[in-house]
This record gives structure tokens, sequence and C-alpha cells, in this order.
């Protein structure tokens, strides 16, 4: 059974940084592509990064091109997810995902960017 378990949000000044972590288990996480996806108060899912199982092809949604940066760690069975500059539009719950739209997907860490 795939279990996704993100953590590191929290609260965050505009212009400051995170870095969250997504564990995966159940399957094998080297066979897979990854997704980030975000949700916005009151917004629908926003798929915002994905990365190849090897890691060398990498795409972002152009909200967050040049701010955030998508990682993994296959022997870990961990994803991440650096994001720096984060403005208040960044407010959101994140979730890693096993595709683009997010339906398979962890139960999320909340990131609030205010000041």
């Amino acid at each position: 059974q795939v279990h996704l378990v993100e953590s590191g949000g929290g609260l965050v000044q505009p212009g400051g940084s995170l870095r969250l972590s997504c564990v995966a288990s159940g399957f094998t996480l080297s066979g897979y592509s990854m997704h980030w996806v975000r949700q916005a108060p009151g917004k629908g899912l926003e798929w915002i990064s994905v990365i190849s199982p090897d890691s060398r092809s990498k795409a972002y949604a152009d909200s967050v091109k040049g701010r955030f940066t998508m990682s993994r760690d296959n022997a870990k069975n961990t994803l991440y997810l650096e994001m720096n500059s984060l403005n208040t539009d960044d407010t959101a719950i994140y979730y890693c995902s096993q595709d683009r739209k997010g339906a398979i997907r962890g139960q999320g860490t909340q990131v609030t960017v205010s000041s």
C-alpha cells in the first residue's frame, strides 16, 4: 500500500525559505517519477513540480520556477522540495504525489507565508 508522509512545513516570513520532505513506503520509489502539488485556501490542487526516477529530469510550474527545487534520495525513500523567496501566494498545503493530479498523495504539510 502506497504511503507518503510529508513534513517540514510551518510559518515563514515573505522572502524566507523552507525545505519540505516526503518519505515514501509501500512501493519502490526509484521506479517512479514523483510530483509535488499544493492546495491554497479555497482553491483546487495545483501541480508544481516533477522529478524523474533518476533525478536527471525535472520540471516546474511557472509560478515556482527559479524559486523551488525538487530533489530525491532513492536510497532513503525520500523526496525534497527546497523553497526559496517565498511569498504569500505560496501559502498552501503541500503534498507529494505519485501523479500530476495528486490522486495518490500524502496527508500534506501546511506552509504559511505571512509577516
